[in-house]
């Protein structure tokens, strides 16, 4: 079995940032310790009708892991892509119809496996959780996190500065796809720097989450 330093070596190579270091050492020792693979998550919402390049280069890392004996989770967002990613975007995105949606999905399951493992990797629709949400449990969701810091991200921070509208719905964005990462359990999640935001958000609210469920227990 390949040591966790060798892991952490292989991880690291061609990654831009990671967050944290000491915390990526301490999940792969306890991986190894406890046989047990990580799960790795990545999300793409089906926003167009083809991933890109950008996506070629995660998915090359994430297929590293797999030969490393950990577990790829890939979240279509066919529940946020509907919404769409306000990311960079200086107005609110058009939203995607249930049609669009569907014809995009099946398509990226289809490109995906030409990089991934399909023996090893497990594809969800983030609809079969987000779509069961009531609306206490929304409510309760945004709790998780003021405007303020909400203001933070690059695109609605110049937004709001250059007076563009922003649509309410948009703070929901990054909160539903930081939901996802507290549904699987999820302990590697990849992205571009683009999505650092919405990543951060995701490893936050899995940390008030499971001070929740401990409490609770």
């Amino acid at each position: 079995m390949i040591s966790a330093k060798e892991q952490f070596k292989i991880i690291m190579k061609g990654v831009n940032k990671l967050i944290s270091e000491e915390d990526l050492m301490k999940k792969l020792e306890n991986s190894i310790e406890n046989n047990t693979p990580l799960v790795v998550k990545l999300g793409l919402d089906p926003s167009a009708p083809d991933i890109h390049l950008g996506h070629a280069v995660v998915l090359r890392k994430i297929k590293q892991m797999q030969d490393l004996g950990h577990r790829a989770v890939i979240i279509i967002g066919d529940f946020t892509g509907k919404l769409g990613d306000p990311t960079g975007k200086s107005k609110t995105r058009k939203q995607l119809t249930d049609e669009q949606v569907i014809r995009n999905a099946k398509t990226y399951e289809e490109q995906i496996f030409k990089v991934l493992d399909k023996n090893k990797t497990e594809v969800s629709f983030n609809s079969e959780w987000l779509s069961k949400l009531n609306f206490e449990e929304v409510i309760r969701l945004a709790s998780k996190v003021t405007v303020a810091r909400m203001l933070e991200r690059d695109d609605f921070e110049n937004r709001y500065k250059s007076n563009e509208a922003i649509g309410l719905h948009e703070f929901f964005y990054p909160l539903m796809q930081a939901y996802d990462s507290v549904h699987l359990k999820a302990d590697i999640e990849m992205g571009g720097t683009d999505q650092t935001f919405n990543i951060l958000m995701g490893r936050n609210l899995q940390k008030d989450y499971l001070l929740i469920f401990y409490l609770q227990s």
